[in-house]
């Protein structure tokens, strides 16, 4: 049965306009100018601020720890205007042109969240022989060079969603940094937790940042600094390692806790926290980079060791030819060949670098194995943790260059 429906005069001019809606919005774009939409909308601006795509910088100066063998690079931005702000813990990665190469590398951040605001960061470069990056920068940077940076990255810092109210913080060499960053944030009280950092040196003369912890601890009853000397023996010094027992000495539970130093002290701790029995949650690693004797990872091919595969390497409509020894990782390869490719955490981690495998076999260390399920199910890889065991296609994506649309 059919049904009628009434209109009245009203409803009938309502839908009159509806259906001239497409031609009066037609009529309307054609008259209007083709000048550039000039719209400016604070959520971008905020976005772009805090999530910036670069940060282009200049190096203002270089501080010299002679006995730790490090050098902090304090850093303004270009414009003179501020920086993206950032959580303490965070890092910075710098893109740096190296004989030839464009290389990354991550740098945790060693001033304080506040700084940024005034357009000025840290990062500190400490020695390591036989190293790329870091004895390039300790040798070259000087006052006045610019350098380009990615906004601040990383998830190592305080949740109070997810933290108790204490950090025990274990550090080793230039792993203080973090907690530098941390320590100075409670200090001006933009954060609001409790931190006690066990940090281990060597000897005391060796010992990074000595003097500004100490002022720190001194000025502020939230933190605390215990120095624990592994070659060394001195009153009001602890001697030895970082062990479970010497954290459970400092530690007020509940705690959670962090950890950043060398890979030989990660391996150390993860006997030693587990002795501790907290949930994993409670406790955070900064990312760690991957192996430097990954041909003795549990798993690494026997036919792989020791040799050099070719490598085919796909950029939107550009191929190359590149050589990449079975122990380094891709993205190394991939660098030192010329190419610029994306990456910020060199861990594995953030995806950054996330590339396509079209044809080949690979090692991937477990410790740095992050992907996502559908990832490993579709063959995608994260090149800076993953080492060839074979000739390899693979597809990386081009990084985005200042300057370059």
């Amino acid at each position: 049965m059919a049904i009628k429906v009434k209109v009245g005069l009203i409803g009938a001019l309502d839908m009159l306009k509806f259906k001239n809606m497409a031609k009066v919005r037609e009529m309307a774009i054609q008259a209007a100018p083709a000048n550039e939409i000039t719209a400016d909308y604070a959520i971008n601006n905020n976005a772009r601020a805090l999530h910036p795509d670069y940060q282009e910088l200049i190096v203002d100066k270089v501080i010299e720890h002679g006995g730790a063998g490090a050098k902090t690079y304090l850093m303004r931005s270009k414009d003179g205007g501020p920086l993206a702000y950032f959580r303490a813990g965070q890092y910075l990665s710098l893109k740096l042109a190296i004989d030839g190469s464009s290389v990354t590398r991550p740098y945790s951040i060693s001033s304080a969240p506040a700084d940024a605001l005034k357009g000025a960061v840290s990062v500190t470069v400490r020695s390591n022989p036989g190293g790329f990056a870091a004895e390039y920068m300790l040798k070259e940077f000087k006052e006045g060079d610019e350098v380009l940076s990615s906004g601040p990255q990383g998830n190592f810092y305080y949740e109070p969603l997810r933290d108790p109210q204490h950090i025990v913080a274990l550090a080793g060499g230039s792993g203080i940094t973090p907690f530098l960053s941390m320590a100075q944030a409670i200090a001006d009280g933009t954060e609001d937790f409790d931190l006690t950092i066990l940090f281990g040196s060597r000897t005391r003369e060796q010992i990074l940042f000595r003097e500004e912890l100490d002022e720190l601890a001194a000025g502020c009853d939230k933190i605390h600094v215990v120095h624990v000397l592994s070659d060394e023996k001195a009153d009001g010094f602890e001697h030895g390692f970082i062990t479970a027992d010497l954290i459970r000495k400092y530690a007020s539970a509940p705690y959670s806790v962090f950890v950043c130093g060398p890979e030989a002290m990660y391996n150390f701790l993860k006997g030693e926290l587990d002795k501790l029995g907290l949930p994993r949650k409670n406790i955070r690693c900064e990312m760690l980079g991957v192996t430097k004797k990954i041909a003795e990872a549990a798993g690494f091919p026997e036919d792989a060791k020791g040799r050099t595969f070719a490598i085919k390497v796909r950029q939107g409509a550009d191929e190359y030819e590149i050589s990449a020894k079975s122990e380094e990782p891709i993205l190394v390869a991939v660098e030192r060949a010329g190419i610029t490719a994306p990456s910020r955490c060199r861990s594995g981690e953030c995806g950054w670098c996330r590339s396509k495998v079209i044809s080949g076999t690979y090692f991937a260390p477990p410790e740095n194995e992050n992907r996502r399920y559908a990832d490993v199910t579709w063959n995608y890889i994260h090149p800076c943790a993953t080492f060839p065991t074979s000739d390899m296609v693979i597809e990386v994506p081009a990084e985005y260059t200042p300057g370059r649309k």
